[in-house]
């Protein structure tokens, strides 16, 4: 692979993004980034520190957000140019806006945690929703800010929900914090996202279908563990493959793929409240030019791992 992924720009098959977020414009203040930073600076406790740890770096292909207003406008033709089928979580009020921007290409998903808060919603209201078939994935499941397992009891009724309806889960763990979790997110564990956690809700819940979000990292052994145990799992790569150093990101998806699960690694960008448009054509560009990867291998990951999982028609996406 080159030292530096280049957008990719050629004609394309369809593609399924499985981390997307329901943003309806970028956060106030949001700036350019350089993605694939090198790493995160050491700070001070005495000193005044960022809220975000990441070393800053220029570069010459910096992303930038999509200005006030055009978000959605820029979100759909990066889709429709990218041929990009969209698994989107949000709520009632954003989800319409995304179908009606790239009808046909949003499946859509929400979570049980009471927006803005740091609490759930009632089980009732859950159950309802999924009941009514409006939504097809339950996520993100952010427990792991929360500094919650997801083998919590606290939780179990709503998973018990997903398996009774057979809707796949989307479960936040792994990356968080910007080197600064004791400072932005201090409920946030790292302990909470080892992929072992999964172990006691898959065993109570063994027709659950759960998708592994940035894919566990960086613990990686421990997700190629809960991988080799469970073949209902599955992850994705989303955040992780625009977050880390370039070698890293590339090392950590190539020991998936070699560890045998290359049938289960899923696309994703986890684009959302950054406004980082541009980030969507950057992380196709990163499996598009993986070397270690064959071209089946990237069709899979792109493509038709999310088929399967999401148990999709695949005559029915990229039209």
């Amino acid at each position: 692979m080159t030292a530096a992924a280049q957008n990719y720009e050629g004609p394309q098959p369809p593609i399924i993004d499985v981390h997307f977020h329901g943003a309806l414009g970028a956060q106030p203040g949001a700036q350019p980034m350089c993605p694939n930073e090198p790493g995160f600076a050491a700070s001070d406790p005495a000193t005044q520190e960022a809220r975000n740890g990441w070393v800053k770096v220029a570069c010459s292909n910096p992303i930038n957000p999509v200005p006030p207003g055009e978000y959605l406008k820029a979100v759909a033709a990066d889709m429709k140019r990218l041929n990009v089928t969209a698994v989107v979580y949000g709520d009632a009020n954003s989800l319409p806006k995304y179908e009606e921007i790239a009808p046909g290409h949003i499946i859509p998903g929400t979570s049980f945690r009471a927006a803005g808060r740091d609490g759930f919603r009632p089980v009732e209201e859950v159950d309802k929703d999924f009941a009514s078939g409006q939504y097809k994935v339950m996520g993100e499941i952010g427990l792991q800010s929360m500094g919650i397992s997801p083998s919590d009891p606290s939780v179990d009724a709503y998973f018990a929900i997903a398996e009774k309806y057979d809707i796949p889960v989307a479960i936040h763990m792994g990356t968080g914090g910007s080197g600064r979790a004791n400072i932005s997110n201090p409920k946030f564990r790292g302990a909470m996202g080892n992929p072992l956690l999964l172990e006691e809700l898959l065993a109570k819940h063994p027709k659950l279908r759960v998708q592994v979000m940035h894919a566990g990292y960086p613990m990686i052994d421990n997700m190629l563990t809960l991988l080799q145990e469970n073949s209902h799992v599955y992850v994705d790569i989303a955040g992780l493959i625009w977050s880390y150093p370039l070698i890293e990101v590339n090392r950590y998806i190539q020991r998936l793929v070699e560890a045998g699960f290359e049938d289960r690694v899923m696309f994703g960008t986890d684009l959302g409240e950054s406004g980082w448009e541009g980030l969507l054509p950057y992380s196709i560009s990163i499996v598009q030019n993986a070397e270690y990867l064959t071209p089946q291998q990237k069709r899979d990951i792109l493509f038709n791992n999310a088929v399967r999982f999401y148990r999709l028609d695949p005559s029915k996406l990229g039209k």
